[in-house]
Parts: structure tokens; C-alpha cells; sequence
């Protein structure tokens, strides 16, 4: 296979070169015309990429919505136990509290890990579970009607890789917006809690699209999911589904049956799901049952009216948003009591898209003075260090901790998030209250 040209090797020129090729007429789109056409005045205009659909403001409908339109019961939309001491729901979703995470080791357990549900929790029987690959990026097989299958037990006969790695939903931290900027943003108001890092067991992408027969002229990889279709402002945009540029594909991106030595669990996508190391959520689809590869670029609502930045500092929109931010927290509830003159030890994780944690300092007095945390686990990529650090608080009264972490890549999180109205990518220093009696 030739090798890749520079733009696939650059996530926004790739992005801005899609939408040039579907100008071109090289491309195809299953969002509207009128809202491509509206990207790509944009791009001939020479700007960043586009505002959202004409007349509104790109928004995901929340909670999820089932296929029907009707807003999914929140005790329905969940398999696992969600007790009020380990999750905070969030209509379909449930996030993860950080103190729960205390004394726990490098990995979420499974019965921890933060849960992001579109619509709901789909029951799937892995006797019946098929992966349909098709697209004219195959050698052979341009239809839909004429896939590629591979069953189950077909993935689980293939040579498999392990690799440790966070899962993020892009809207992680969302609520700091309007609490500590003062900020308006649409969208489910996570906390820190909507990442989790597992030991994943599966199959390279990779090896499945060479063994399905994949051409030298594919250049983009759509993953879709099996649970309902999404309703969102009265339009069913069907099944979750978001492409991939086939360099990424296959890099490092695995189609996943075991979490942290166990198969996959219901809510995290068993029995098979695709995992995206290091980008953010939705492009890791859970319940994936087929893959469309294609000659021609591709867009869906979920590269397009959802998961780009919009706002005044974004001109008419961001590239698609891919690896996540740099962030910290600490493994403490929000307004914890400490006792004044008792010697304490406080503890944290931090995690980027861009690299290994090289750095975290440490302020307890809100952001007076800094001073650097002890790293419990070695930088790498893809996933997050534990950290710790000493604190004897010297008189009573209400503070503020924050914890400022510094990737391998030189990225540090700023005092101020730059804003966008969907609430993606908060990265700035959290203030964490807490009271000293």
C-alpha cells in the first residue's frame, strides 16, 4: 500500500481536505446538502471549518432520545448497579464521583467506570453478533448488500493485543464552564467524572480491514454502532456513527471484546466495540456492528453538527475535535472537610490526548503558591498518572485546591478554558473546595 500523503497525517488539514474533495464531488455525506454546502463556503472562504446547521446552534439533544422520540427512562437506560455513592446520573449517562476512586489502582474497575449512553444499553447476544465490513475501499465488495462478515468467535480466533487506555467523553469537565467561568454551553453538565482508564483485549483494526480485503484507494473508516437510532431536535439522525482517517485506523485503534480481563460489559459495548486511544469518546463506538470503508471521505452528524467547537473564538467552527485536552482531579469529593494542624496526603490522577504526564503541581491555598506532586506511574500515552502530595492545613476556613498538570508535549492546562457553545474540551485548572475546620 503507498504510503500515506502529509495531509491524512495532519487531523485538521485531513479534515479541511475532506470537505475540498466533497466540493470536488469526490466525496460523500449522509447529513444534509444544505448543511455541507455551509462547510464548505466556509473552507472556499478560507476559514476554519463551519458554524453548525443554518438558522441554530449545534447542539446534542439531552437527555438521549430513542428512536421513537420519546426521552429514554433513566432508570431503564443502564444495566450495572448505580449506586448514589459511586455515580452521579445524568438522565442516560452516569458519572463516575472521584472519590470513589481513592486506594483504587491505575485501572477503573469495570463497576466503576462512567457510563455514556446516547439513547440506551442495548442486549446483545454474541452467538447472533455479526461485523459487516462493506464500502468501495474494499477490494470487491462495494455494496452494502455484499459485506464482509466476521463473527465472535472469528475475532476472538485472530492474534489479539492488550493496551491500557482512558476513555474520555469530549464534554468531560463541561459543567466548569458556567460554575467557574461564568459561561454558557449546552450539554450533559459532567464533572471530572466521565473518563475511565481500562486494560482493553482485542483485535487490530488493522489486521480485520487487510483480512476483509481492504484497497489502496480507502481513505476513510465509518464504525457504527447497534443500539437505538438518536432523535435530536425532532430528526432522527440514525445510529451512532463517526469516521475515521484510515491512518489512524490503523495505528492503534482496536476492535476491543475484553475489559480489564473480563468481557465486555453490557454498557461498555459488548459484545465487541471500537477503541480510539487517546481522541475523544464518541469516536470509541460502543456495540459496533458494521464499518463502512470508503474510497471517498465521509461525514455524519457526528463529525460535523456535533463534536466541533463553535463560538467567537473559533471564527465559523473547529476542525473535528480528536485528541482530548490535558486534565486533573483529585480523588476527593467536592467541599471535603479537612481539621486544621493534621498532617494529610492528597491525591490525584491527570491524563492528555497528547502525550504522558511529565509534571503536576500542586496548590492549596487557591493558586497563591505551587508546589510539584510526587508521579506514582511513569508517563504514557494514552492513559493517566497517579500523583500524590503532602498537606498540613495551618488554620480553619474555606480554600481551594488545584492541581495543574504538564504533558510529555509540552501542553500545560491554562487559568481559563477558551469557550465553545457545546462545552467540549474544558482543560483549565479546577478550583476544588474544601473546608478546613
Amino acid at each position: 500500500m503507498p504510503p500515506l500523503p502529509p495531509a491524512h497525517r495532519d487531523e485538521t488539514s485531513y479534515d479541511r481536505r475532506r470537505l475540498r474533495q466533497w466540493l470536488a464531488g469526490e466525496a460523500r455525506a449522509d447529513v444534509s446538502r444544505r448543511h455541507l454546502l455551509t462547510l464548505l463556503a466556509a473552507t472556499a472562504a478560507g476559514t476554519a471549518l463551519p458554524a453548525a446547521v443554518p438558522g441554530g446552534e449545534a447542539h446534542a439533544a439531552e437527555p438521549a432520545a430513542t428512536a421513537g422520540g420519546a426521552t429514554a427512562a433513566a432508570a431503564d437506560t443502564i444495566v450495572k448497579p448505580l449506586p448514589p455513592e459511586w455515580f452521579v446520573r445524568h438522565g442516560t449517562n452516569a458519572e463516575t464521583r472521584w472519590e470513589a476512586l481513592r486506594g483504587v489502582g491505575r485501572t477503573t474497575p469495570n463497576e466503576l467506570f462512567f457510563v455514556r449512553n446516547h439513547t440506551s444499553t442495548p442486549q446483545l447476544d454474541a452467538a447472533d453478533w455479526r461485523l459487516r465490513l462493506w464500502g468501495d475501499g474494499l477490494r470487491g465488495t462495494p455494496a452494502e448488500d455484499r459485506p464482509v462478515e466476521f463473527g465472535y468467535d472469528d475475532l476472538r480466533a485472530l492474534p489479539s493485543v492488550s493496551r491500557t487506555a482512558f476513555v474520555e467523553c469530549a464534554g468531560n469537565g463541561r459543567s466548569f464552564y458556567g460554575v467557574q467561568q461564568g459561561q454558557t454551553v449546552s450539554g450533559t453538565a459532567w464533572g471530572l467524572g466521565a473518563v475511565g482508564v481500562a486494560r482493553w483485549r482485542g483485535v487490530r483494526l488493522a489486521d480485520v480491514l487487510r483480512r476483509a480485503g481492504l484497497s489502496p484507494y480507502a481513505v476513510d473508516v465509518q464504525p457504527r454502532g447497534l443500539d437505538a437510532e438518536y432523535v435530536s431536535g425532532g430528526q432522527n439522525l440514525g445510529r451512532v456513527r463517526r469516521p475515521l482517517p484510515l491512518s489512524k485506523a490503523l495505528d492503534d485503534v482496536l476492535l476491543a471484546y475484553e475489559m480489564n480481563g473480563e468481557p465486555l460489559p453490557p454498557d461498555h459495548g459488548f459484545p465487541v466495540r471500537v477503541l480510539v486511544p487517546s481522541w475523544v469518546g464518541i469516536a470509541s463506538v460502543k456495540w459496533v456492528g458494521d464499518i463502512e470503508v470508503s474510497a471517498q471521505p465521509l461525514f455524519s452528524p457526528w463529525n460535523t453538527t456535533f463534536y466541533r467547537l463553535f463560538g467567537s473564538a473559533h471564527g465559523d467552527g473547529s476542525a473535528p475535535i480528536t485528541r482530548q485536552a490535558v486534565k486533573s482531579a483529585f480523588e476527593l469529593a467536592s467541599g471535603a472537610v479537612f481539621r486544621a494542624g493534621e498532617g494529610q496526603v492528597l491525591h490525584g490522577r491527570s491524563w492528555s490526548g497528547a502525550g504522558g504526564i511529565a509534571e503536576v503541581e500542586v496548590s492549596t491555598d487557591g493558586g497563591a503558591t505551587w508546589r510539584r506532586a510526587s508521579l506514582h506511574d511513569r508517563p504514557r500515552a494514552g492513559s493517566w498518572s497517579r500523583w500524590s502530595v503532602p498537606w498540613r492545613p495551618a488554620s480553619p476556613g474555606a480554600t481551594q485546591l488545584l492541581a495543574r498538570a504538564t504533558d510529555t508535549g509540552g501542553r500545560s492546562q491554562p487559568d481559563e478554558a477558551v469557550h465553545n457553545t457545546q462545552g467540549y474540551f474544558f482543560d483549565a485548572v479546577v478550583r476544588h473546595p474544601v473546608t478546613v475546620v
